[in-house]
């Protein structure tokens, strides 16, 4: 007979965790934007990637926990299937999140930085330019009938190599990083993190942070594992969302 505490619906959702191995890799584009070079060898510790986005059902435990406003698009039908991506959170929000869960599960949750989420991307296929090699992404299963008027639900097609879905595509992904064009010159070679906030004073290139990952909204729906984006991190839009990083315990 089940006990009554079974029926207790859960106050958090932890995610699918994928470990991503130690590794040297090249990081970066010849052939991309600019700010995608110089092409640069990069060693990223171990760590561990949530295999899909965050869902509306994982951020909804959230929102009942803290009593946060929605992001603008929850009420959408376009947006508000339990298994989609969460979309038009901030990187606030984002970052709130990950200490959100962080609390609740002693785990140490938080975004990945972009060195991170470009080796995880790439699954060990050196300096190609897509998870699953150099295939234009128009010729994935369905890509003419997928994305029309909001992301899909995670995890309906087949992951990468290291078993992330939808690492490419979907919605944009934040990132820890502050954003510069230029931090590729000068990065660290261990574990980049990306530039200090005040390292452009009065300057607009670190009011930005990073993100990675295509766009449901774009023309070309699968972006390049190098291709680098950004946005201010107060800003809600329909086509961002996040995956969460942990550091192994």
């Amino acid at each position: 007979m089940a006990t009554a505490s079974s029926h207790i619906p859960p106050t958090y959702i932890e995610p699918t965790l994928v470990s991503i191995p130690a590794a040297w890799f090249l990081m970066g584009s010849a052939s991309g934007q600019d700010c995608e070079s110089p092409v640069h060898r990069v060693f990223i510790d171990a760590f561990l990637l949530a295999s899909t986005q965050v869902t509306n059902a994982e951020y909804e435990l959230f929102l009942n926990s803290t009593a946060a406003d929605p992001p603008p698009f929850w009420h959408d039908e376009n947006f508000n299937n339990p298994r989609q991506p969460v979309t038009g959170v901030s990187w606030f929000d984002a970052d709130r999140y990950c200490a959100w869960l962080a609390s609740q599960t002693t785990s140490p949750y938080r975004l990945p930085t972009e060195a991170e989420w470009e080796r995880a991307a790439r699954g060990d296929l050196e300096q190609n330019d897509f998870p699953g090699g150099n295939t234009p992404p128009q010729s994935l299963p369905d890509y003419a009938t997928r994305w029309h008027t909001g992301p899909e639900p995670v995890a309906l097609y087949a992951p990468n190599a290291f078993g992330l879905y939808n690492i490419c595509d979907n919605v944009h992904e934040w990132c820890s990083d502050w954003y510069d064009p230029n931090y590729y010159a000068t990065s660290p070679e261990r574990n980049p993190r990306g530039p200090a906030h005040d390292s452009h004073p009065g300057s607009k290139l670190t009011q930005r942070k990073s993100s990675r990952g295509g766009s449901w909204r774009h023309h070309v729906k699968v972006s390049r594992c190098s291709a680098r984006s950004s946005i201010p991190p107060d800003f809600h839009y329909a086509d961002y969302g996040f995956r969460l990083a942990c550091d192994p315990i």
